[in-house]
């Protein structure tokens, strides 16, 4: 099997500070960040223990594809991606909610609204809809950027009345969302697929708003197969899905949802490889190209030695 990245240790001159996010190692630099994408799992808010081979690796460029197809719609972060892994930008100072929105009713929302619940986040629902029916237009349903523990629904109206983000900056976030979200739909329409939902993350930046973080990885949205989408929906089967939802419903299928008291099941070599495999399987479904494999047996020094040839070009 070949190696996978789960953490990063490094020490670069001009370096201030270091954050391990889920997934991500953020080097912190005075005006920019140097992010590398390890190839930790996350799932129900929990790191599982195994990394899986090439997964960050087909986030960072998925993200890298998006973020430059976008970048006439919104500005975005990324100034450099000197490595397969890594993605260099400017330091946004980040807004504290994340901009989730859904053209369907999925995941969290299907499951609040098989609960009986009719709103979701402030933002009604229609009676008599079927799980993974689309909405008669895409809401969003923002959620509060939790640093650790669950990220949680919050409305429009609480972000403003608490002060989270002002009521001007909100509005263009709400703007580069719909926008951002109408633009994937239509480049996943090309590719055969539907995208079903997805979450946005904005920052400043020298008083500027940016798109920052990943957009439209398997990691932060939600797609399904259009071809047998109507047929399925006629006939009540589950959509084909290229998410992370596979595996979601693994955990779930070994008894494990993030709650207290439940252990993750074991990973096997089986299990982690056959990740890896949908992984790259959704890079070249939802890209169009062919997913060609960075050297692994040393991948800690080529993401090192990448890193610091950009920061002494630089």
């Amino acid at each position: 099997m070949s190696h996978a990245i789960k953490e990063t240790n490094f020490q670069f001159p001009a370096q201030i500070d270091f954050y391990k996010g889920k997934v991500r190692d953020v080097y912190i630099f005075e005006k920019e960040l140097v992010v590398v994408a390890s190839d930790r799992i996350s799932a129900f808010d929990v790191v599982l223990p195994r990394p899986i081979p090439f997964k960050g690796q087909v986030l960072n460029q998925i993200a890298a594809k998006f973020l430059e197809a976008t970048s006439d719609l919104v500005p975005n972060w990324v100034t450099d991606t000197p490595d397969p892994n890594v993605t260099v930008g400017k330091r946004c100072e980040p807004f504290k909610v994340e901009m989730v929105i859904r053209g369907y009713l999925s995941g969290h929302a299907a499951r609040e609204y098989k609960a009986g619940k009719r709103m979701i986040c402030g933002v009604p629902m229609p009676e008599g809809m079927k799980e993974n029916d689309a909405f008669p237009s895409p809401i969003i349903t923002p959620t509060t950027k939790a640093s650790e523990g669950h990220d949680e629904d919050i409305s429009k109206e609480d972000i403003l009345a608490k002060g989270i983000v002002s009521k001007e900056d909100y509005e263009v976030l709400e703007k580069y969302t719909r926008a951002l979200f109408q633009r994937g739909q239509e480049m996943a329409k090309e590719k055969g697929l539907i995208l079903v939902d997805t979450k946005y993350e904005f920052g400043k930046y020298e008083g500027k708003i940016y798109l920052i973080d990943e957009i439209h990885t398997p990691d932060s949205s939600r797609y399904f197969y259009a071809d047998g989408y109507e047929q399925n929906q006629k006939e009540g089967k589950a959509q084909r899905q290229l998410s992370k939802e596979f595996v979601r419903q693994w955990l779930i299928k070994n008894g494990f949802q993030g709650k207290d008291g439940q252990v993750v099941p074991e990973m096997t070599d089986e299990i982690v490889q056959s990740i890896s495999d949908r992984y790259i399987e959704l890079f070249e479904k939802i890209t169009g190209e062919n997913f060609v494999k960075a050297e692994t047996d040393a991948i800690e020094t080529r993401i090192e030695e990448a890193i610091k040839k950009y920061l002494n070009e630089n």
